[in-house]
Parts: structure tokens; sequence; C-alpha cells
């Protein structure tokens, strides 16, 4: 079975991400956005400082605003978080939660930077030493070791089953899952021991994490900890295919004017490439991005002799 190709992919279903839809359809490029409006930042936010638009108005009511307007151009929306992502130098590879598979010519990041904290004690104290927030960054570190997964969304639940091939004993504390059936399937068939709680303090020594406890009164005996709330972030997506961090703070990509990265094809928008955090900044980054991804893959197409 083939898989669809789409001249742009874009992740991110914020100002950034639609304003790039908008902006590539405009050009007439097939354009499929995955992820869910709700999990951006503006979702449940209020705008008052954005030109043009007069009092405050609310940042969910801004997103539906601009879902529509996109797929009205042509813009195809999936709520689907994604997994993988490869590049074989000429089309991304993209891998969902569903199990789906899809092509894309120019693929644009739009997804923010913050990750979520527990909010535990315990939490700051091990950050680098048994806690971490990636799985795909550190899984190495913990080889034969027994480790914990936390969060109810695509990324904690394949950062469990990653960890599999690499830990000796995998467990995964949540309270309720929120990801695909095919997702959970895998999950099921796995061993990876599911824990419906929620972790409340993380205990340990000089040498890291040593212990985590739970709300059901459980302590488990673990030397790492991955705290994963939510989908995958537009770091751990990037490294995985090489795309440069800003030098100074490793917690930005690095972009053009024209919000291109290093890798031919991949662009940037929004908070993931610095602040200030502004829809202002994201919706004329996503303007660039979208009209940028747009013109190259065309340009591959008509290389290609696609057209």
């Amino acid at each position: 079975m083939s898989q669809p190709l789409y001249d742009v992919a874009i992740v991110g279903t914020g100002p950034a991400g639609i304003q790039a839809a908008i902006h590539a359809t405009r050009r007439k490029a097939s354009v499929l956005v995955l992820g869910r409006p709700e999990n951006s930042a503006l979702y449940h936010g209020h705008i008052e400082n954005y030109a043009f638009v007069a009092g405050t108005t609310l940042g969910h009511d801004m997103l539906q605003i601009g879902v529509e307007q996109a797929r009205g151009f042509g813009a195809e929306f999936l709520q689907e978080d994604l997994l993988q992502l490869s590049h074989d130098g000429t089309s991304f590879h993209l891998q969902l939660e569903s199990g789906q598979e899809i092509r894309a010519h120019s693929l644009i990041l739009c997804m923010g930077v913050s990750k979520k904290k527990l909010g535990v004690t315990g939490e700051n104290e091990f950050l680098g030493r048994g806690v971490s927030y990636c799985v795909d960054c550190d899984a190495n570190f913990f080889r034969n070791a027994v480790v914990c997964v936390t969060g109810d969304r695509s990324a904690a639940v394949d950062g469990a089953l990653t960890l599999l091939d690499i830990a000796s004993k995998v467990y995964l504390v949540a309270s309720e899952l929120d990801v695909s059936e095919e997702l959970l399937t895998r999950l099921t068939n796995s061993t990876v021991e599911c824990i419906d709680s929620k972790i409340m303090h993380i205990h340990g020594g000089q040498q890291g994490v040593q212990s985590i406890e739970l709300e059901n009164g459980q302590t488990l005996p673990v030397e790492g900890l991955f705290i994963e709330l939510g989908s995958k972030g537009a770091l751990q997506l990037a490294t995985q295919i090489g795309a440069h961090l800003d030098s100074e703070t490793m917690q930005f990509i690095t972009v053009n004017r024209q919000q291109e990265t290093n890798i031919v094809g991949l662009y940037a928008a929004g908070d993931i490439t610095g602040p200030p955090y502004q829809m202002a900044k994201a919706v004329g980054e996503g303007c660039i991005a979208g009209l940028a991804a747009a013109a190259y893959a065309r340009a591959l197409r008509k290389q290609t002799n696609e057209e």
C-alpha cells in the first residue's frame, strides 16, 4: 500500500501552523496539518494585543476561525500525533500514532517548546540524574535499568514501547490513556507494566533517582523516570533527522529568514524558533514558512517530473 504524498506537511495547529497552511494552500500546494487545536497554548488564552482585532478575543475562537479558513483553501487536518520522522533526501516520512505513514516533499514544525512538568517533589532536584523529559534523547543512559514513563498521550506510550528494547523493566504510570487504538493494542500486547495512578513524589540520593511514590500507595524502585506529558515535541522530532539547535540554549530550532533549517525541505515557525512568544511572531513566521515550503515542493515536483 503506497503512502499518501503531500507537498507540505505541517505539525502543529497553533497560529504558526494554521497560517502556514493558509499560505501554502494559496500557492496551490497539497497540505496536511497534524495535531489537535486544543493542545495549542493559544487555545486557553485571551488575545488583546493583536493588531486589527478589537477588544479581548478567546484563543479557541481564533483557532476555530483559522482552521476553517485553511480548510476553505484546501488544507486537510488530521487530529493525530507524529511519532517518528525520517528523511530520505527527497521526502519526509512521517509515522502517525494510528500506524499510518505519510510522505511529504516539505515539512514545517510548529509545535512550540514547552515541556509540561509534574510539579512533584524531587522533579527539579533529580533532573538530569534520573528524571528526563525525552525518551528519544536519554533512553540509552538507562540500558538494563528499571525505568518508568508517565503520561497519558502518545509520547508516553511510544516512549514506553521504545524503552522495552533498552531497559530491563518498564512501567507506565497513567490515570487514563488518550491514544489511538493501534497504539493501545501495541501497548496491551507488550511487556510494559501499566499502573493506573499518579506520581506524587520522586525519591533518590547522590546517585540519582531511586524510587517513585504513587497516589495509590505503591512505591516503585526505579533508576529513571521519563515525564512525557503530551505528544512528541518539535525538538525530539527535529533532532531525529539532524536539525541544528541554537548553540546557546539548545532549546530552539535554528532557522534563517526563510524559516529554513539546515535540513533541505524542513522549516520551523513559531515558539520553537525562539522568543518572543507572541502570536504576531508566530503568524508572521508561519506565513514565510508556508510560502517557502510550497515553493520548494513545487520546484521538487518539477525536478522529478511530477507535473
